[in-house]
């Protein structure tokens, strides 16, 4: 199979839009991910990483790539399995017809990744683009060269058990259409993601989630190594784990760009301006809470907060500039 690998920002966002890439619908990551409305924040603390509350900077695993599959019109075939032998089977046999496979893995248990940034994540995306004796090519968007993957070791990826188990999950593109209605979907998309944002009813999801995170670390109890613990885990959450938070406010500043040239709309040109410049609040964040956490002193809880409320401000900046366009769109269009 003649494939392109690409290095993306993100694991999702990079296969499903090399994916409709190789399957003859050009589609960049930026544009994957906002027209999959992917953008998000959610503090979920009945569900725990590591002891610690869920801190989440986009919509589920495998949203990115329904959402926007449905969206465009795109037929994309999903297969779990029960048993790794079968697994096995189905992909070698894809693989045999030429298929471009994308598979849900356990970030653990696949060996090109160094030993420091290997943990139980059971939701990373990657590609399957061939075979060679017992060795399978792989696509790992977040890399910059292809690998490849012993077979013993790729199974275990694909059937590690826990939160968000793969269970050999495979998915491949059927059909694409012909042309995209990028007047239609880009609003349609902005549309969903502002609703995400602003209009979630529940107080820990969106912009008021970001508030309430806040307020959170403003009340924080028990002692200093507790309190670094928390930070910590916030500041993981935010940046190393999956793209992080600022970076998929860039990924969505980006798409906003990619959207003003092909609508030729200078005020998308402005809002993608405004979310980088939230994106670079988000790191202004992590560093302050990071440079708290190391102190021997009295870690300033304050400080760590009003940096994140600002967060939240400044970001609401963006959506509300968004939804006053999203109306004029509206208007221009009856």
């Amino acid at each position: 199979m003649t494939f392109a690998h690409n290095q993306s920002a993100h694991c999702e966002s990079g296969v499903i839009s090399a994916l409709l890439t190789h399957s003859g619908l050009p589609m960049s990551e930026p544009m994957a991910f906002g027209l999959a409305n992917a953008l998000a924040f959610a503090y979920i603390p009945i569900v725990k990483i590591s002891g610690q509350p869920l801190i989440a900077y986009r919509l589920p695993p495998k949203f990115i790539i329904k959402t926007l599959c449905k969206r465009l019109g795109v037929k994309v075939s999903f297969q779990k399995f029960g048993n790794p032998m079968r697994g096995a089977e189905a992909l070698d046999a894809a693989i045999s017809e030429g298929k471009l496979v994308g598979l849900q893995t356990s970030v653990y248990y696949l060996p090109y990744f160094p030993e420091e940034m290997r943990f139980h994540f059971n939701a990373h995306n990657l590609l399957v683009y061939g075979k060679e004796g017992d060795n399978y090519q792989i696509s790992d968007p977040v890399f910059e060269a292809p690998v490849t993957v012993a077979s013993r070791h790729l199974n275990k990826a694909r059937f590690a058990r826990g939160p968000l188990a793969p269970k050999g999950l495979m998915y491949s593109i059927e059909s694409v259409p012909s042309q995209v209605d990028y007047a239609r979907l880009i609003p349609e998309a902005i549309a969903k993601n502002c609703k995400v944002m602003t209009g979630a009813p529940l107080p820990i999801i969106g912009i008021r989630g970001v508030r309430h995170l806040a307020r959170k670390i403003a009340g924080l109890k028990g002692s200093a190594k507790e309190q670094q613990l928390f930070l910590g885990h916030i500041v993981r959450m935010q940046e190393e784990i999956g793209t992080g938070g600022a970076g998929f406010r860039f990924i969505y500043a980006s798409f906003l760009k990619e959207s003003a040239g092909i609508l030729q709309d200078d005020q998308l040109a402005q809002a993608a301006q405004m979310m980088t410049d939230a994106g670079d609040q988000w790191r202004r964040f992590a560093l302050t809470t990071v440079q708290q956490c190391k102190k021997s002193e009295i870690i300033d809880l304050a400080k760590v907060a009003n940096e994140l409320l600002t967060c939240a401000d400044q970001e609401l900046q963006v959506w509300e500039f968004l939804k006053v366009w999203h109306k004029g769109q509206k208007s221009r269009a009856v």
